[in-house]
């Protein structure tokens, strides 16, 4: 595998309909959350995590999964998935035909106790019929594996267990692995020996990267990822999100900063980056917050200048 050798194009998921909103303590409306994907698949994203099908009770930000879905007007061509933690979730979101589910295991034995009060081996256990499921109707199954770096609770993780994680997807049906620095603590180095553990068992068009810019680093770990081939990351527009199990952790990397690193490369996207910034900033003005998005700063005031 040529480490330099770039790949021509890549594929951004937007997970700021789900990941993005789902920590905002202030309700954003379904007429709103409609909007943000119209608007995202407007600039050119293909792959949008749009809603959760989790208790209402646990994220009451997602309460209106179903109606979110039922409202987009769907485009060809544009992918639609949703994160479902049990055959429940599952089950009500398959009535609303997503195009791929996210299931979620942390590579971290303490984080997965904290989160969702069980181990590793159990988790992913739990989730077996979820693929299975999800596979008999035909819908693609995504895995994020979390804390693939760093773990709030257990601090730096071994390489070897994101390669536990991947493999213990993989043999419960899971097409696709994220490996996921949930707080940001990674760094180039260590980034790709947890994406190449994962790499040991799926191959390199079903890997991605979902990086957190806590410690700043994001950029540099999705660049360390290109030179390993990695094509497909997670991304938010304006950086929407942290994430509410791990203390002080800032938003996912914004869509726009990924998107100008990645055109500045050479790299296509197919993204337009003005729509882009647009859409960014119709959601913050809905949160009445500032663009997280260093890009989108720049250009926003360079547009005013």
């Amino acid at each position: 595998m040529g480490r330099n050798k770039l790949p021509q194009r890549v594929k951004l998921v937007d997970v700021g309909p789900r990941d993005g909103l789902q920590n905002e303590k202030q309700p954003v409306s379904t007429g709103d959350k409609i909007e943000l994907v119209h608007r995202l698949q407007a600039a050119g994203l293909h792959e949008i995590e749009t809603t959760s099908f989790v208790s209402p009770k646990w994220v009451p930000q997602m309460a209106d999964n179903s109606a979110v879905m039922e409202g987009i007007e769907r485009q060809p061509g544009v992918r639609y998935s949703v994160l479902t933690p049990n055959l429940k979730g599952f089950e009500a979101a398959l009535a609303t035909r997503p195009d791929e589910i996210v299931v979620f295991s942390a590579a971290s034995e303490a984080f997965n106790q904290r989160n969702i009060n069980c181990s590793i081996a159990e988790s992913i256990e739990r989730f077996a019929p979820v693929t299975e499921a999800a596979r008999a109707a035909g819908i693609k199954v995504r895995g994020a594996i979390s804390c693939s770096v760093g773990c709030p609770y257990e601090g730096e993780i071994a390489p070897e267990r994101v390669g536990l994680v991947a493999k213990l997807m993989k043999q419960i049906g899971v097409d696709h692995v994220g490996v996921a620095d949930t707080i940001g603590v990674g760094t180039p180095h260590r980034v790709q020996a947890a994406l190449e553990a994962a790499l040991e068992h799926y191959p390199l068009e079903e890997v991605s990267g979902h990086f957190h810019d806590t410690y700043g680093m994001a950029l540099a770990n999705i660049m360390a990822s290109l030179e390993l081939g990695i094509a497909t990351f997670d991304t938010s527009v304006s950086g929407l999100g942290g994430c509410p199990y791990a203390k002080g952790a800032t938003g996912n990397v914004a869509t726009e900063d990924v998107v100008f690193l990645l055109h500045g490369l050479g790299i296509e996207t197919g993204v337009d980056l003005d729509r882009l910034i647009d859409a960014g900033t119709f959601i913050r003005g809905v949160l009445g917050q500032p663009n997280g998005s260093r890009v989108a700063r720049a250009v926003l005031a360079k547009r005013a200048g």
